[in-house]
């Protein structure tokens, strides 16, 4: 019952401080890390100790899966190619220097330094998810960074694995086996994902049961990690990509009044989900630290040497590699403003946390792992630095580069998108009207509505002012009936929209849901 209670007390703080930085407008993975630890040093508060069981198996999947869900697919295909670069170039060069300067600085083998670096060295989906939600970051950057920490975490779970084994045999390593690995893990979780999301299409498409689609929607995460990790390839990405499917296809495998349940169901799931896992972030440090020899006390300093170590060799591989992309692209003056927003965005949090936690404590002769303490305070300390200092600064970094998206620019893209959608919807209704097959009163109330948006998008307007009239009851269903052959019209012109590169996929969904919500009230009615 204690630890029933501790697990209860610990969801109502996280969702009351989580609450509080929406509210303030505070990135919520920063406020709650730093709400953890402040818990975490009151006295009598019980010792927390976070399993990897719950952090790998129970807590990633559905994050992960969130968060590959949001993909565009369209801007995930524009900048695939630096994003391979990243995944793999860039987590090496991390490992390695982490390893380098941990090697100089700290007590542990050379072995664990390679532990080490393997650990930090990918940044994390579901921290970078997390604060990238309200930032008004153009569209390709926002996916550059988000794709990156999605599939950056292959590479550096191999290293782990790879890195784990070595300082468990004390053996040397072996890099062309860890070649092999890489192919086996990438390459069996991107079919097992691929596999799992074509069944589940084939499954959604067959069923329109709310409560169904709902279940089938929370255990499809679970499902793609669990097939993938007992085939002994990477459950991370087959979750992954099982997500950018689904995620790609969503609009097209549901109904309106399923994807508003499955929206409010799976936010709330995700809400709940990372609030814990980041306050267990801060809970965790103390009791981690305790366990620490008396020659480690300088952890600390370590953990800031790690970091900037982590964020210096970020700018200096994204610095190039951004001028040589905006060079291709036609840029005429190379914008150094982008890499340093990139360098920042780039934070560690749940991902490294469920690596070092899956370190065996003993080595292979029985003998237990003795530097696997410091490695976890470092993995966890540099997740925290990362968190509060990047996390609490991105914001003014991004409005101070000027590369953010104005809030008109937003405004203005959703006006023109709903004019076009109020357009298609008239064209369908002057071809109705010319085969008088609908009463006069309802065309009539559908073309006050719709030119009613058009006026609105004129004037910059985001809410729809559809004018009432009074019909009989028969008007009534004729009217519903026509309305959502109307919808299902400006449906397929937004698709076409965003198709053609007028919109965002921003743009795309809050339209899109806003017409579910609509096609859902006359349903209702």
């Amino acid at each position: 019952m204690r630890g029933v209670g501790t697990v209860l007390a610990l969801v109502v703080l996280a969702t009351l401080v989580a609450t509080f930085a929406r509210r303030w407008r505070i990135p919520a993975p920063s406020l709650l890390v730093v709400a953890g630890l402040a818990v975490a040093l009151l006295p009598g508060t019980p010792e927390i100790r976070v399993s990897p069981e719950i952090i790998g198996l129970v807590v990633l999947p559905p994050l992960l899966y969130a968060s590959a869900e949001d993909m565009p697919w369209r801007e995930l295909r524009a900048v695939w190619k630096p994003v391979g670069v990243l995944a793999v170039g860039l987590v090496l060069a991390s490992a390695a220097a982490v390893a380098a300067v941990a090697a100089v600085l700290t007590p542990l083998s050379w072995q664990m330094t390679l532990v080490l670096g393997a650990v930090l060295a990918s940044t994390d989906p579901v921290a970078v998810t997390a604060l990238g939600r309200r930032l008004a970051l153009p569209p390709r950057i926002q996916v550059l960074v988000q794709a990156e920490s999605l599939f950056n975490d292959a590479t550096s779970l191999v290293l782990v694995r790879v890195a784990a084994g070595i300082a468990v045999a004390s053996a040397a390593a072996d890099w062309g086996s860890a070649a092999g690995e890489f192919l086996l893990l990438a390459g069996g979780g991107t079919v097992i994902g691929a596999a799992v999301a074509g069944v589940i299409t084939l499954i959604r498409r067959r069923t329109e049961d709310p409560v169904l689609e709902t279940v089938i929607a929370l255990v499809t995460p679970y499902a793609a990690y669990l097939l993938a990790e007992i085939a002994h390839t990477s459950g991370v990405t087959a979750c992954v990509v099982a997500g950018v499917v689904l995620g790609s296809r969503g609009d097209r495998l549901t109904n309106a009044r399923i994807r508003l349940q499955l929206h409010a169901v799976y936010g709330t799931v995700v809400f709940l989900l990372e609030s814990v896992v980041f306050s267990l972030i801060g809970l965790a440090l103390p009791s981690q630290v305790q366990a620490l020899a008396d020659g480690d006390r300088a952890w600390p300093l370590y953990a800031l040497a790690v970091a900037a170590t982590l964020i210096a060799v970020r700018l200096l591989w994204l610095a190039p590699l951004s001028a040589v992309v905006q060079r291709k692209g036609g840029a005429g003056r190379v914008n150094w403003r982008v890499p340093m927003v990139l360098t920042w965005a780039g934070t560690r949090g749940v991902m490294p946390l469920a690596a070092a936690l899956s370190i065996p404590a003993v080595m292979k002769n029985g003998s237990p792992l003795t530097d696997r303490p410091l490695v976890l305070v470092l993995t966890t300390s540099v997740v925290v630095v990362t968190l509060v200092v990047q996390g609490f600064t991105l914001a003014p970094v991004v409005r101070t580069s000027g590369i953010a998206l104005e809030p008109d620019h937003t405004a203005r893209e959703e006006a023109e998108a709903r004019s076009h959608l109020a357009h298609a919807g008239l064209a369908r209704l002057e071809e109705l009207a010319e085969l008088e097959v609908v009463p006069d009163v309802v065309l009539d109330r559908l073309r006050r509505g719709l030119t009613a948006r058009v006026e609105d998008a004129r004037d910059h307007l985001t809410d729809s002012n559809g004018a009432e009239g009074t019909t009989t009851e028969s008007a009534d269903h004729v009217y519903r009936q026509l309305r959502r052959d109307l919808i299902a019209v400006e449906t397929g012109e937004l698709q076409h929209l965003y198709d053609t590169h007028t919109i965002s996929d921003v743009t795309r969904r809050r339209l899109q849901r806003a017409l579910d919500l609509e096609e859902a009230r006359l349903t209702d009615a």
